[in-house]
């Protein structure tokens, strides 16, 4: 039986709509053909694939830091230029922490409510909560070299909730840390997206990742880059490390892996 957010989401008009979107670079590279692509309000999708397949570039155009050669996007009904126009706004997380490193983590979480010119003195409750929620409320003080890689991305992720986005887009932001951190990362992710009520577009190489956090993966071919397929994942939240191991995780994973075994043959 479907929880009560995962009527809502059901029955919610579409977050984000990617309508014949594709893109294809000054110097000729196709890197993507059309996509169409809908992500309902509160859904968690995953797009998974080969270096060179698309995602990224998908995700930048989600973002409105490409813009499609063909087709368009849409968030809200809108165009990706106009979202706050609908009373939502977006955020996105790199692959990279991407801190400032001379400056202190509250002033590096601060920084977008900074460029909007928002007063410190109404910023700075905001920054705290946002820490407090991904558990760096210690750390405000701190410089970038003074922590770990996962706590960098941890600070990357509360910048990006800082404004209180409805959508969160993710690009690879755990790729580069170690297996025990990345799986605590996973599951701290989810609980933000449940806490948030956030709807979340996320990228990476990883089966195991997308099973574990998502309701829907699109996975992706390279050569130029396109969607093949669609899997719904439909393992119950909360999910924990019990379901890493389960039976119902590996048949998820094998139906990936077949896959994009098959999208690499095409």
């Amino acid at each position: 039986m479907n929880s009560p957010r995962e009527i809502e989401a059901l029955i919610a008009p579409p977050a984000i709509e990617v309508l014949s979107a594709q893109k294809t670079y000054p110097n000729g590279t196709h890197a993507l053909e059309p996509v169409d692509l809908s992500v309902r309000e509160g859904e968690f999708v995953t797009l998974l694939g080969p270096s060179g397949c698309g995602k990224s570039t998908l995700l930048k155009m989600i973002a409105g830091l490409l813009d499609p050669s063909e087709g368009r996007i849409l968030l809200y009904r809108k165009p990706v230029q106009a979202i706050e126009s609908t009373g939502h706004r977006m955020s996105f997380v790199f692959q990279e922490a991407t801190l400032m490193p001379w400056a202190r983590v509250m002033n590096n979480v601060r920084l977008p409510l900074d460029l909007a010119d928002e007063p410190v003195a109404s910023s700075q409750a905001k920054v705290r909560e946002v820490l407090k929620l991904v558990g760096l409320d210690n750390f405000e003080t701190s410089l970038p070299r003074e922590l770990s890689g996962g706590m960098q991305m941890r600070v990357s992720i509360a910048r990006g909730l800082v404004t209180n986005p409805s959508v969160l887009l993710m690009d690879e932001p755990f790729g580069a840390l170690d297996e025990i951190t990345r799986n605590r990362l996973d599951s701290d992710l989810l609980d933000l997206w449940q806490k948030k009520n956030l709807t979340v577009v996320f990228v990476t190489h990883s089966i195991y990742e997308a099973v574990y956090l998502s309701n829907r993966v699109v996975v992706m071919a390279a050569r130029p880059g396109r969607v093949v397929d669609e899997v719904m994942i439909d393992a119950p939240y909360p999910r924990g490390p019990e379901f890493r191991v389960s039976t119902e995780f590996s048949q998820y994973a094998k139906r990936l892996q077949d896959s994009l075994l098959k999208a690499s043959a095409l």
